[in-house]
């Protein structure tokens, strides 16, 4: 009977062990190479879209919503004149606050009302958004927000950015591959990642309401930078 027992302890023993294998050199992690790499290309933008409305004020709010009225109306008339379709016109703030006096510590008194009317103007003729910004100061604007350009179709500029951060970072992994005395090997892995639009330079830089009749108000696109990362991973032949 012991020597039943003895043995099957060698046995449980055995079978232990052998569940703590140590692993052999295959099942470790083969050594790879990882890099990753920016590729950039320029496009100039071919959509402005301007901000401004008008801000009138008045005793009584009807007389400030009226006479804000009265402004907008020429307003959209000379938007219309300037061949601006109405779906790329778009009211972005409407308000009407009252104005109070708060001087000498005293209790507030109400001085009138204040009227704001604000429209966001989208067009793709980007030599008109100075002159339409003239014609609009002329037609009774006096608040702009800014000019804001962006590109309709960024497919071509993003295939560009993406052909060149593919071929900086297969170049720079072949220099790593030198430098540590290894060879490239396949393409393991390649993701894509971040990314985006960079405007370059500031489009407002050179915006300023034109002084008198002759001067005129200058607007520069820029260009917007394209840019796409991507990462890749290459094994290293043995």
């Amino acid at each position: 009977m012991k020597y039943v027992l003895l043995g099957a302890t060698a046995l449980l023993l055995m079978a232990c062990h052998s569940g703590n294998t140590v692993p052999t050199g295959s099942s470790l992690s083969k050594p790879l190479i990882s890099v990753s790499a920016t590729g950039v290309s320029a496009q100039a933008p071919d959509t402005a879209s301007v901000s401004a409305g008008v801000i009138t004020q008045g005793k009584t709010a009807g007389a400030a919503m009226q006479a804000n009225a009265n402004q907008m109306e020429a307003v959209f008339e000379h938007l219309k004149s300037a061949g601006i379709l109405p779906k790329n016109i778009q009211t972005s703030q409407l308000s009407l606050k009252p104005r109070y006096n708060y001087q000498n510590r005293q209790a507030p008194t109400l001085e009138g009302y204040e009227a704001r009317n604000t429209v966001s103007v989208k067009t793709d003729n980007i030599a008109a958004v100075g002159p339409m910004l003239d014609a609009l100061v002329k037609a009774g604007v006096n608040n702009i927000y800014g000019v804001q350009f962006s590109v309709k179709d960024s497919e071509a500029a993003e295939a560009t950015a993406r052909e060149e951060a593919i071929k900086i970072a297969k170049a720079k992994a072949e220099s790593m591959a030198e430098a540590a005395g290894v060879k490239l090997g396949k393409l393991q892995s390649l993701s894509e990642g971040g990314g985006g639009y960079t405007p370059q330079p500031m489009p407002m830089a050179r915006m300023s309401m034109a002084m008198d009749s002759v001067a005129e108000t200058q607007i520069s696109a820029g260009e917007h930078s394209v840019r796409i990362v991507v990462n890749m991973t290459y094994a290293i032949k043995e």
